[in-house]
């Protein structure tokens, strides 16, 4: 193996572009699963996983603006982001409101208290 003095594999800011390119790749697989999930314990493990990729890419995004390696983007109006929230919010409620007729439960959080109990007297134990 020959030593290279003082040289990474690959320039720092290559290096950290790659890594939260990754952990944005990563974080998005996650929270595929956790919203394919079939189980409650599965998807809550998504669901953390995803928490915890997305606070570690935070981290990475906040060191490369700290060396002045990542710009930022230009701000958005306020406006637009309460315009966009705002819908956001109406179309998880209707979707809420929808489940709810289909399924006569109350959905809070994204849980569907039932659904473990009905797997298991379907008798699947499968995992999505």
């Amino acid at each position: 193996m020959t030593s290279q003095n003082n040289s990474a594999f690959m320039p720092e800011k290559d290096l950290l572009y790659t890594i939260v390119a990754d952990l944005k790749r990563t974080s998005r697989e996650y929270l595929t699963a956790a919203t394919e999930s079939n189980c409650s314990s599965v998807r809550q493990m998504f669901t953390n996983l995803t928490n915890d990729t997305l606070r570690l890419q935070g981290e990475v995004f906040t060191l490369m603006q700290q060396q002045t390696e990542y710009s930022l983007p230009s701000q958005a109006p306020r406006s637009e982001l309460d315009k966009h929230v705002q819908a956001s919010k109406k179309t998880q409620q209707e979707s809420r409101q929808f489940v709810s007729q289909k399924t006569g439960n109350d959905i809070q959080n994204g849980y569907i208290p039932n659904a473990e109990q009905q797997q298991s007297q379907s008798g699947s134990t499968q995992y999505m």
